[in-house]
């Protein structure tokens, strides 16, 4: 691949997705894009590139976006959040909500929905503190193949078996062939939807507590500071926001600042 291909490629990501993809990647361009080059009956992906360049086809700039912006996730990702969510956001959440009884959790990017429905079976096992709560959470993905995946909720043994404790999987799963499959009670909790998070959120509605693990790290500083400055505006005013361990606000946003002695978690400055 000639830079001038790199360039044209690594463009177009970064315009339509945020992703920034740096000169040393050119190694995961190739793998990623030559099953859709295979696909189109292309030979490389150097010629997937001039077919992209002679057709403009948009259909084809989003397979390729979707191919480059699929990561993996798996259950119970980290640990911590989870443990932290489960023991110290979600009780401090029905205090604040006690008039209400309801709440809304945003996954941002949520891949193949292993986050979601990490959230779910936790809120499922709180269903005697929840009697009487309406809560909802919405996963929301660039791919559209990876969202309707997260919808069946299939997932072959190796998936299942990175994170997922057995005592859960065999109360909240069923066997179907090789496959498990996450249950209707847990999945009937999640509502996916289509969203790239370089647009406006206001179309979301307001969350109470938003999950984006991994996701600004492929992200340049202003693209970052905003994203984080549309999550503002969709966050309650006391709601949350989880990042992954390798991220931070500091030096990017001054909507958001650490909460103290819970590492990874943000409140709205103001």
């Amino acid at each position: 691949m000639t830079p001038d291909e790199f360039n044209y490629i690594s463009t177009l990501l970064k315009n339509t997705s945020g992703l920034v993809l740096s000169n040393d990647k050119a190694y995961l361009l190739e793998s990623r894009l030559m099953p859709l080059a295979r696909s189109n009956d292309l030979t490389s992906v150097e010629d997937l590139v001039r077919k992209m360049r002679a057709t403009n086809d948009p259909k084809l700039a989003t397979s390729v976006m979707e191919a480059m912006t699929t990561n993996e996730s798996f259950f119970f990702r980290d640990q911590k959040p989870f443990d932290l969510f489960r023991t110290e956001l979600l009780p401090q959440l029905m205090l604040d909500r006690a008039v209400q009884k309801s709440f809304r959790i945003w996954s941002a990017a949520a891949s193949s929905g292993q986050e979601p429905y990490t959230l779910s079976i936790i809120l499922k096992e709180e269903a005697a503190k929840l009697a009487g709560w309406r809560y909802e959470i919405i996963g929301t993905d660039i791919s559209h193949d990876i969202l309707a995946k997260a919808r069946a909720g299939m997932y072959s043994q190796f998936e299942v078996q990175r994170g997922m404790p057995i005592q859960l999987l065999v109360k909240y799963f069923d066997k179907i062939d090789d496959q498990w499959q996450v249950k209707k009670e847990i999945r009937d909790h999640v509502i996916y939807k289509y969203f790239n998070l370089l647009e406006s959120m206001l179309s979301l509605g307001k969350f109470d507590i938003i999950f984006c693990r991994n996701v600004l790290i492929y992200f340049d500083p202003p693209t970052k500071t905003k994203v984080l400055s549309e999550i503002a505006r969709v966050l309650q005013p006391d709601g949350r926001l989880i990042l992954g361990g390798a991220e931070t606000v500091l030096g990017i946003s001054d909507r958001f600042a650490p909460v103290q002695g819970k590492r990874g978690v943000y409140q709205l400055t103001s």
